[in-house]
């Protein structure tokens, strides 16, 4: 959930223009890598999650130890992956957002704010599935 709240809100107001220009920017600074970053784990970790989820459903019909025994690891391999992106997601778009005029910012600034927060909850999410 945490990853589609990134998502949403980077989609919906992570991207302004001034009022003289209809050429959209970044919130984050008007760094383009930002909102790209935001944008690409969200719906990486949402696929992720729908397919880890499928997993688990079907889990106890593989009768094959060795197929449960790569699943599991496969399963914690992302997630502590995911962790460390997440992470690193955060202090991005954390420094972005430090470094962004506040003249730049006429709409998303609790968007911004937003997917900041729930980037940081998403670390904590993906640690629990993987401990």
């Amino acid at each position: 959930i945490f990853a589609l709240i990134v998502f949403a809100c980077l989609v919906g107001e992570g991207y302004t223009n001034v009022p003289s220009s209809s050429q959209l920017f970044c919130i984050f600074n008007h760094n383009e890598d930002a909102c790209r970053y935001g944008i690409g784990i969200g719906v990486l970790a949402f696929l992720a999650c729908i397919f880890f989820f499928m997993v688990d459903i079907y889990f106890p019909q593989i009768s094959n130890a060795t197929d449960r025994k790569y699943l599991v690891l496969a399963d914690l391999g992302f997630s502590g992956l995911w962790t460390f992106l997440w992470f690193v997601g955060f202090c991005f778009l954390t420094n972005q957002w430090a470094w962004t005029r506040a003249e730049d910012v006429h709409v998303g600034a609790d968007s911004a704010r937003a997917a900041i927060t729930f980037s940081f909850f998403s670390i904590f999410s993906w640690v629990s599935g993987a401990v």
